[in-house]
Parts: C-alpha cells; structure tokens; sequence
C-alpha cells in the first residue's frame, strides 16, 4: 500500500461560506489529494477541513491552505467563542498508511519552516513534533490566544516560535503545525445557558485537571440556541473511549439539574470509537467488526482486486 497521511487543518473562519471554499479548492488544487470532510460553525467561527494525500502531496496541499488562509482571514478582527491564534490556527498530520510518527515529525517541521519563510508566519510545533515538552499541550502554546501572543511575541522569550519571525503577523496571526494520532471531536449540549456549569463539568473530565488522562475539554456557550456544550476532543479513544466520557458528563451534569439534551461529532470519526460505543449502550456479546456489513463489503472489495 502506499505511504497515506491525513491532515486536519482548523481555520479561523465558521461565518463565511465562500471563503472556506475558496480555502478547500487551494488544497484540493494539488494532485492526489482526496477531500474527506469539511465543517463549519457559526458560533465557534471555525472549520475543520479533512485531507488525505501522499506525504509531499498533503504537505504541498497544506501548505496552499494556509497561503490562502492568511490571504482571506484577518485576525485583527475575528471573533469566536473558540480559542484561536491564527488564521490557520491548528494543522496536524495523522500517519495513515505505510507512515511513522517520525515521517509525519519530518513533514510537519519541513511544512512549517516554508510557512515561516515565505508567509512571514510564526509557527509553532505542537504534539509529537514539539520541540519541547511544555509545547506538547496545545493549550499551552495558544494560551493568551492572538492578542496574548501578539503582545508577548518578541518580549518574552518562552514565547519565541519554532519557525518564523518573532512577531505577530497581525493579519494571518500565528500557526500551530503538529502531528498526533487520530482522535474524537466530541460535543454535548446541556439544557442550560449557565456557561459555568459547562466550565465546571469540562474541568472535571479534562486530563489537567484530574480527569480523564486523554481528554481535552472547554465550556462554550452557544448563543443561537442558548445553551452551552462542552467540547471535547478525546486523543486517546480506546483508553479514554466516548461512551466513558459521555456517562461522566451525564453525572456531573445532573449534580446541577442539568440534563446532557444531544451530542455531535465534529469531521470524522474511526469505526472502532462507534463499535466500542456500541458494545457498551446495546451491551452486546461476541461482537467483533467482522459483523459490520460496510467492512465485510470492503474487505470482500480488497480480495478481488487482489
């Protein structure tokens, strides 16, 4: 099979149709490139775009979705309930097929010193490209978000970029570029609007706080339906699996009458994450993936081009 790597750049832009597209045409302008999935939310004014390509094609393509993104997106004037720092805030690579972590770090730091370069952009390496270990946590990186790093960026040293200049590109802001292996955008809305209870229940599932070792959570309030959600992205999902995590917020939800009223999964989801929640709500025995009709069909597929 041939060398596959997926990449999952966030742009700070959840409002404006045309400019996401214009954004997705750039990536998919690069040959081998195959668009997975895309989504946009008002409230957060963000989109998630989901990629798949050879190494040199997906870098390539990356790197035409962030030109494109400084170009349309000004950070002067964003706003969002999302923590943001950049116009591309976050691009990850996840190794797919017939890749290594180590590939996708060399990928990744190779991505970001051409985006330093010739976009002026102060980039970031997060996760397991991180150049060091406090910059493996992404909150850590963005906090302050664009208006605490651009007021820091070349006055505080612990501040200085992997790549680029050491200063704030005001327009474009600043990129974090990493590398990670596949996790679950998760969200669950509560019948409240009291951002507080939302705050309270993501402190105590998220791994910084004591929670679950490989969660990351934030209370958001959503004003068009008002209400709040907590969000949630699980990095880790056979040991922190979703239906562990959804029970918890149930219960700490109901310590302040609050009920958890629907969830969403934000882009793509692998099948083990569903199967195991499966497994645990239908409380199934024996069960294995070899009963999913699509994953029979697709095997069956494999064998005869074989």
């Amino acid at each position: 099979m041939a060398q596959l790597v997926e990449c999952v750049p966030n742009f700070s832009e959840g409002r404006r149709p045309e400019v996401i597209s214009e954004i997705i045409k750039e990536i998919t302008s690069v040959d081998g490139i195959t668009l997975l999935d895309h989504e946009m939310d008002a409230s957060h004014n963000r989109a998630v775009v989901t990629f798949v390509g050879p190494p040199m094609a997906a870098k390539e393509a990356a790197f035409r979705g962030i030109r494109k993104a400084s170009e349309l997106i000004d950070m002067r004037t964003h706003t969002g309930e999302h923590p943001r720092m950049g116009a591309t805030d976050v691009c990850p690579f996840i190794p797919i097929a017939e890749m290594t972590v180590p590939e996708c770090i060399t990928l990744a730091r190779e991505l970001a010193a051409e985006v330093g370069e010739k976009l002026h952009i102060p980039v970031y390496l997060y996760e397991d490209a991180a150049t060091s270990p406090e910059r493996k946590d992404l909150a850590v990186v963005r906090k302050g978000e664009y208006e605490g790093i651009r007021d820091e960026l070349g006055k505080v040293p612990s501040r200085k970029p992997d790549f680029g200049p050491n200063e704030m590109n005001l327009k474009a802001g600043a990129t974090a570029i990493g590398v990670r292996l596949p996790l679950v955008a998760f969200n669950a809305y509560l019948n409240t609007n009291n951002i507080k209870v939302a705050n309270a229940i993501a402190k105590a599932i998220r791994s910084r706080s004591g929670g679950f070792a490989f969660c990351k959570a934030l209370g958001f309030e959503i004003k068009e339906r008002n209400c709040v959600q907590v969000s949630m992205n699980l990095v880790n999902y056979p040991k922190t699996p979703i239906h562990r995590v959804f029970e918890t917020i149930k219960l700490e939800a109901a310590r302040y009458g609050v009920n958890v009223t629907s969830s969403e999964i934000i882009g793509l989801v692998p099948n083990d994450a569903l199967v195991m929640a499966s497994e645990y709500y239908l409380r199934l025995e024996n069960f294995s993936t070899a009963q999913i009709l699509e994953e029979k069909l697709k095997k069956s597929a494999q064998t005869q081009k074989k």
